[in-house]
């Protein structure tokens, strides 16, 4: 065995602390301590800098019981790598520790998709990833992750491969400990009112686990959600796997934390059970 790539952080000091008492006080700062866990199938969390979207996220994530594996879908903003790119080897770093892609279940997803390449350059510097990995080790250190990043908007093949993921996660013994974990902005760079009105028909959709109304809506109305293709395979997986609800968390907008709702960005932090 040779040793185990691994992917330093791209953005840490960037969109989070650097240091792992840094992290853990902005985190600690968010989140509901009395908050009831439950678990999940999947959930959406927003990957902006903390100091926008951390409270979405980490109020999200004090939620859930995370599962010892995570399947995490973002999308690729950097345009490296192939359009459908999954990691199958590998350490991620963070602040606050190593975590280790499961091999074993990354390998079994990419012998099962007819879409999925496995390619390690499309992850090297995308932060949509990386940044939910320290709420989540804030919460439990140790878990494996499966990383899967689309850059592309071919709604058949994300839904194909939503339905390759949920076919793998149905075999024996697997399931129960696996979530999936969609990392998706929402509008960008338009006034609060209107942000926040178009952010609301998108998350109409989601919660009825409706993808093709998503994406109906987001061709209509012109919704700037970056992530809508890791959530509709996200989507597709879910019901795969017998999702039959979800609930909003909570949304906000940039302009909720910095007073300025001229142009704001808008996070969602959704759990679907």
């Amino acid at each position: 065995m040779g040793e185990l790539k691994i992917r330093l952080p791209a953005v840490a000091g960037q969109f989070y602390p650097s240091s792992a008492g840094g992290i853990k006080s902005q985190i600690e700062s968010f989140i509901d301590k009395k908050a009831k866990k439950s678990d999940c199938i999947a959930c959406i969390l927003p990957h902006a800098g903390y100091m926008y979207s951390g409270r979405v996220a980490a109020e999200t994530v004090s939620q859930i019981n995370i599962k010892d594996k995570i399947i995490l879908l973002g999308p690729n903003h950097t345009g490296f790598g192939v359009a459908f790119s999954i990691m199958t080897e590998g350490i991620w770093q963070t602040p606050l520790g190593e975590v280790k892609i499961d091999s074993v279940l990354a390998k079994k997803i990419l012998e099962n998709s007819k879409y999925l390449q496995n390619d390690s350059l499309a992850h090297a510097y995308e932060h949509s990833l990386e940044v939910e990995l320290p709420f989540l080790q804030y919460f439990k250190p140790d878990f494996e992750i499966v990383p899967i990043a689309f850059l592309s908007d071919d709604l058949e093949a994300l839904k194909a491969v939503g339905e390759e993921i949920a076919g793998v996660l149905r075999e024996p013994g697997i399931k129960d400990s696996v979530m999936i974990v969609a990392s998706s902005d929402m509008t960008h760079y338009e006034p609060h009112e209107l942000a926040s009105k178009k952010d609301h028909e998108a998350i109409e959709a989601i919660l009825e686990l409706n993808e093709d109304k998503l994406v109906e809506r987001i061709r209509r109305k012109n919704i700037t959600m970056c992530g809508y293709a890791p959530v509709i395979a996200m989507l597709k997986a879910a019901k795969g796997l017998g999702a039959k609800e979800a609930r909003l968390v909570k949304y906000q907008t940039s302009g909720d934390v910095t007073g300025d709702k001229s142009s704001v960005v808008g996070y969602a932090g959704v759990i679907i059970y």
